[in-house]
């Protein structure tokens, strides 16, 4: 499945619920009842986009410049304003990612990424409650160790400043108690250069596509 339909199929699901109304059995409570806060833990599947500047001078092709899928654990912590506005911090602890230029590996850097959005949530008091998010995202990027033979050592030029969007529902399964589902685009970018010279080779937009899963927690 494409990382296209995954976001598209998610947003079709959400929007077809938003008029299906609240469930009678979550009706009874009003949603600030159960608190402000929320902390959500998710498994999440890291899915870059592999964008690549060429490096004709190399002989390299765009998009040759690729980061490897993984599976991440997150954490994020979320206060709700009102029954619909809510913002939310998102965090991991810094990740380590292979890389490869033309199938070849080629080393390796660490990210840190977190994360702040405004949502909306649309059926607050309903057990089946989606949400729309937008923020920023601040990327760390550390632990540079990519090596080109023939070229010589590889850098990440700066730490990455994006946007993010995001989708998803929490599904209530008790009072405090919540199933998770949540996609993420978060924009993460950086050039890359020659380490010896700090002459730029080329940029690349990791702009990964997040998907989780996991449960949350509400008081």
């Amino acid at each position: 499945m494409t990382k296209e339909i995954t976001f598209s199929a998610l947003a079709g699901a959400l929007v077809a619920t938003l008029g299906m109304g609240a469930s009678p059995v979550a009706q009874a409570e009003n949603s600030l009842d159960e608190g402000r806060f929320m902390v959500r833990v998710r498994a999440v599947n890291l899915d870059p986009a592999n964008d690549s500047d060429a490096i004709p001078a190399l002989g390299v092709p765009g998009n040759a410049i690729h980061v490897e899928d993984r599976v991440i654990p997150e954490i994020d912590f979320t206060y709700f304003f009102t029954k619909n506005i809510a913002a939310e911090l998102i965090l991991t602890y810094p990740q380590k990612h292979d890389v490869t230029l033309m199938g070849t590996n080629i080393g390796s850097f660490k990210h840190l990424p977190p994360t702040l959005t405004l949502q909306y949530h649309f059926l607050p008091d309903a057990q089946f409650r989606p949400y729309v998010g937008a923020g920023i995202n601040y990327t760390r990027l550390s632990s540079v160790k990519m090596n080109v033979p023939g070229v010589g050592e590889l850098d990440l030029e700066n730490d990455s400043i994006g946007g993010a969007v995001q989708l998803g529902f929490d599904y209530k399964l008790d009072r405090q108690w919540y199933l998770n589902v949540d996609v993420k685009k978060v924009w993460i970018s950086s050039d890359v250069s020659l380490k010896a010279t700090g002459a730029k080779v080329s940029s690349v937009g990791v702009d990964p596509i997040l998907f989780g899963i996991g449960v949350g927690y509400r008081f």
